[in-house]
């Protein structure tokens, strides 16, 4: 993939799209995915992995609750991405992703993922750039065992604006239902804008095997409305089919 400036990629909806056409549409999806997905389930020969990546307040808590709101729960499963155990680091990097990965018959979402290890760690010098770039091959890897074992990737960066980003940061000081999410490391974490935006754009040029989609997302509408039609036109792709009945022999 050539390099991407995201500095130019812009943040808001085009300016032809209708937001309450938009909406309607996204709400077919969400229903139609939940129907894809009773298949996907009890055919149980495909699974699908959801990678969401984003700077804080970028919406990936959003995408997960509203995208996939009418699916049933038993068919669906989200991990995030933390610091590492004392286990997790006395392992390769990708130890900790590969169990959570998901089994046929289901979804699995990652609200920051094994991208985490080629982001905030470098951002934060804590790997070089020779170690950043083996950790892609990795990766690159990684992500091409999992397709061949048929579990079917949609990778998404939720891309907002710094503007953006400092309102939403302020919000979960103001409204008290967003309060929980409050963490005054964030703010510390926005000052490294530039630097983050720098290790995505390397990420995206040299992770690109399994696509990423550029979620323009300083519009939630917009932003749900391009992740549910992704995940509504896979599972649509793969056609999984409810098994018939065995004959008795």
């Amino acid at each position: 993939m050539a390099k991407l400036n995201l500095d130019k990629i812009s943040a808001n909806p085009p300016k032809d799209a209708d937001k309450d056409d938009l909406k309607d549409k996204t709400k077919e999806y969400q229903k139609s995915i939940d129907e894809w997905q009773n298949k996907l389930y009890a055919e149980h020969k495909h699974a699908i992995l959801i990678v969401f990546q984003g700077m804080d307040a970028s919406g990936k808590d959003g995408a997960v609750r509203s995208v996939f709101s009418e699916v049933n729960p038993q068919g669906i499963s989200v991990h995030s991405f933390k610091v590492p155990t004392k286990e997790e680091a006395d392992h390769d990097f990708l130890w900790r992703i590969h169990k959570q990965t998901p089994e046929k018959g289901m979804i699995k979402i990652f609200n920051r993922s094994h991208y985490e290890d080629i982001l905030v760690t470098r951002v934060h010098k804590l790997i070089n750039d020779k170690t950043a770039k083996d950790r892609m091959h990795a990766i690159n890897d990684f992500e091409r065992l999992l397709t061949q074992n048929n579990t079917h990737i949609l990778k998404f960066y939720l891309h907002i604006t710094p503007e953006e980003q400092a309102e939403r940061l302020a919000e979960r000081m103001q409204i008290k239902r967003k309060m929980w999410k409050y963490n005054p490391g964030d703010a510390v974490e926005a000052k490294s804008w530039k630097a983050y935006r720098k290790c995505y754009e390397d990420c995206f040029e040299h992770c690109n095997e399994v696509p990423w989609t550029i979620v323009p997302s300083n519009k939630n509408w917009y932003k749900e409305y391009i992740v549910a039609k992704a995940v509504h036109d896979l599972l649509k792709k793969i056609n999984p089919k409810y098994p018939t009945l065995q004959k008795e022999s």
